[in-house]
């Protein structure tokens, strides 16, 4: 054996060894495997979760049923409606037209809603107060008491009536208040901007580059097949409550993407890597914002749309919830630890506790 093959062996042990070591085991993924199993009962409506370390998939899982009626299974690729996780795709895409030069976060409202009942109010409230949920503008909506008309009422349906406001909840930049038709208003503008619908925008601009091939955005009725159902429990059964059952759902700005775990986890590998952004406006977007006005009790704790925060042990998340209807998401980033973790259900789940139990169980592996 020479020394240059002998060396060569050696490396390549180390290598495995590393690679083994820094790898979660069978045997260490099925106490997830086990807690899914049970949080998702199989004749139940279901979740998918998908666990990353940089770019390897140490776990994922698909349980319980897409569709109560059909008995159809949930996959890794089943699409789910993300709630609020929408949020962040509508935000992008004012960071892109930003970046084109097409607007300014600084711009007023006015100058894309000239119809403000109250002008000062829309010379006050800029792009980004309503992308960080700072802009004080009541939600004076009441879906439930016009449920009819809320359950087809899309974007500029859900933004009309904020633009006959009269008073501000506070002034903007002030305090945190979250604010859903806010979203609305954002994709309207991209709308204006981009001249085009802004699902299409997002579409070619965001799910195209980041390789989300099934995902969608609704406009108008959602998706028939291929994806889940929401359900809520009620009076010992379950009912479904998606489009056409829950009021502004079909207001998609604030809440209309759908997709998988699977695409999900593209979407967090094409934010990582500069794939429809430039990177700097990426790391931009995913620091906390702050304001000289500032006098919420509590700090401020977003960026361009993320939320940003901490686990128990200290290291930073970046991520978004999403809640609609049945449906529950959670996408959550930790990247000193380079960790990537996204659970959506179709059923109100606690998410953001099973993340908790998943982010333990990965500080536990070697």
């Amino acid at each position: 054996m020479t020394i240059r093959t002998f060396f060569g062996l050696i490396f390549f042990i180390l290598a495995s060894l590393v690679l083994i070591t820094c790898t979660p085991t069978n045997n260490a993924t099925d106490e997830l495997e086990a807690f899914f199993k049970k949080e998702f009962p199989e004749s139940m409506p279901g979740g998918a979760v998908l666990v990353k370390i940089s770019d390897s998939i140490v776990f994922s899982g698909a349980f319980g049923l897409a569709d109560l009626e059909q008995k159809t299974p949930v996959t890794t690729k089943t699409l789910f409606n993300l709630g609020s996780v929408s949020k962040t795709f509508v935000g992008n895409a004012i960071l892109l037209l930003r970046d084109r030069g097409k607007l300014s976060l600084n711009d007023s409202l006015i100058k894309y809603f000239p119809e403000f009942s109250n002008q000062e109010i829309g010379r006050k409230v800029k792009i980004l107060h309503l992308l960080t949920h700072t802009s004080g503008l009541p939600d004076i909506r009441f879906p439930y008491e016009d449920s009819v008309f809320y359950l087809t009422a899309k974007d500029a349906e859900n933004w009309a009536p904020i633009l006959k406001t009269e008073k501000l909840n506070f002034e903007p930049g002030t305090k945190f208040e979250y604010s859903n038709p806010a979203f609305n208003a954002l994709a309207l503008i991209i709308e204006q901007v981009s001249g085009q619908p802004w699902q299409e925008f997002i579409e070619k601009e965001i799910l195209v580059p980041a390789h989300m091939p099934t995902s969608t955005i609704t406009n108008g009725a959602h998706p028939e097949s291929g994806v889940a159902h929401g359900y809520i429990f009620s009076r010992g059964e379950w009912l479904e409550k998606d489009y056409m059952e829950e009021p502004t759902f079909a207001a998609s700005g604030n809440g209309g993407v759908w997709s998988s775990v699977e695409e999900l986890s593209a979407y967090e590998a094409s934010l990582r890597k500069g794939a429809f952004l430039n990177m700097e406006t990426i790391q931009e977007s995913m620091e906390v914002k702050t304001f000289e006005n500032w006098s919420d009790a509590e700090p401020e704790k977003i960026g361009w749309s993320w939320f940003i925060g901490k686990t128990a042990s200290g290291n930073k998340t970046i991520g978004h919830t999403g809640s609609q209807g049945g449906f529950r998401a959670n996408f959550v980033m930790i990247p000193e630890r380079n960790w990537f973790i996204v659970m959506i259900s179709s059923s109100p789940k606690p998410l953001e506790n099973y993340t908790e139990k998943v982010i333990e169980w990965l500080e536990k592996q070697p």
